[in-house]
């Protein structure tokens, strides 16, 4: 069992700097107690995600570390032009001394690709041309791509990442987004309730089995992907003082996430009734208590979807920087070992 640690670096009732410079205390703290990754999300227009270009901030992150590896979960490929993003990749791969893991996808909000214009309409052809685009680049010295969205002649690529192949992250929940991960070997991150995780590794699994022989598999997959569960996590000493930190951390987190959508009347896909604290609990997306309760209710879950990667976020909301290291420091001494063994 392995831990990663994912964020969405929402604002807080501070200034920006002293979020981001704790931020990056907080993840090396991570990195000595022995998490394996440094997960961050992209947003754009919401106070959801202060890191819209995520590849700055794990720029930052690249220098302050020296063993964990990390990437976005995920690139949202509809903004970008590939043929830029294969610069910015190579180089964060080679800052990093090959520590860099690409999550790629097409965004979960049509508000924020409307933000770029690019319509919900496209979005799904866009993000498959942008990742092909990326592939037909990675490792190669120049570029020809002519398709429906981006078009390149003969252009040079001077550097390179540093891996070969470039780990990537699909974080799709459906069955077409599954086997695709699946015939290109990458790693996986699902959310939901414990049902749909299950079903979600699964569905994977079958397909990793079924597609063993795809090309795209041989050149560009990991050998031995990993199946993560998203949870939100916070540990302190006994229950009472647990749930007292993480409710109303739970809901300012809450009110950042379903901002875009309420402003607009729309409802959000998987996310709309979570707004309830025991809800999120009970569907154990948000996971808090002692190290105890907490080690317990992550082992049943463990076990009960049979991921091999638990991506615990443990700061976020308005949570107090010293409540959130004290709430890494009693994972790593206490929840991880157990889960261990």
């Amino acid at each position: 069992m392995q831990f990663g640690l994912f964020d969405h670096l929402d604002h807080k009732p501070e200034a920006p700097a002293r979020t981001l410079t704790d931020r990056i205390e907080f993840i090396r703290q991570a990195e000595a107690g022995g998490f394996r990754a440094y997960h961050l999300a992209e947003h754009h227009g919401t106070p959801l995600g202060m890191a819209s270009s995520p590849s700055v901030f794990l720029a930052a992150v690249a220098q302050a570390t020296s063993r964990l590896r990390l990437g976005p979960l995920v690139y949202l490929l509809p903004l970008y032009d590939p043929l830029r993003l294969l610069g910015e990749i190579a180089l964060l791969d080679q800052l990093s001394n090959g520590r860099l893991e690409v999550g790629v996808g097409r965004a979960i909000s049509p508000i924020e690709l409307a933000f770029y214009g690019v319509g919900d309409d496209i979005a799904q052809a866009r993000t498959a041309e942008a990742l092909a685009v990326l592939r037909a680049g990675l490792g190669a010295e120049r570029l020809t791509f002519h398709g429906r969205f981006f078009h390149y002649d003969d252009v040079p690529l001077p550097l390179a990442p540093l891996q070969k192949p470039l780990p990537f992250w699909s974080a799709s929940m459906s069955v077409e987004g599954l086997t695709e991960a699946a015939r290109a070997g990458m790693h996986t991150a699902a959310l939901g309730n414990v049902e749909m995780i299950r079903s979600a590794v699964s569905t994977y699994r079958e397909a990793f089995a079924r597609l063993a022989q795809d090309p795209l598999r041989q050149q560009f997959g990991v050998a031995a992907p990993l199946n993560g569960m998203y949870r939100m996590v916070l540990v302190a000493p006994t229950d009472a003082e647990a749930e007292s930190l993480a409710r109303p951390s739970y809901l300012n987190w809450f009110s950042k996430l379903i901002k875009l959508w309420r402003e607009r009347g729309i409802e959000a896909p998987l996310i709309g009734s979570l707004d309830n604290f025991e809800t999120a609990r009970a569907v154990g997306m948000l996971v808090c208590g002692s190290p105890a309760r907490v080690a317990d209710e992550l082992a049943a879950q463990i076990d009960a979807t049979g991921v091999n990667y638990v991506i615990a976020q443990m700061a976020y909301g308005d949570l107090a920087h010293r409540d959130e290291m004290a709430s890494l420091d009693l994972f790593v001494e206490q929840v991880m070992p157990a889960l261990r063994k």
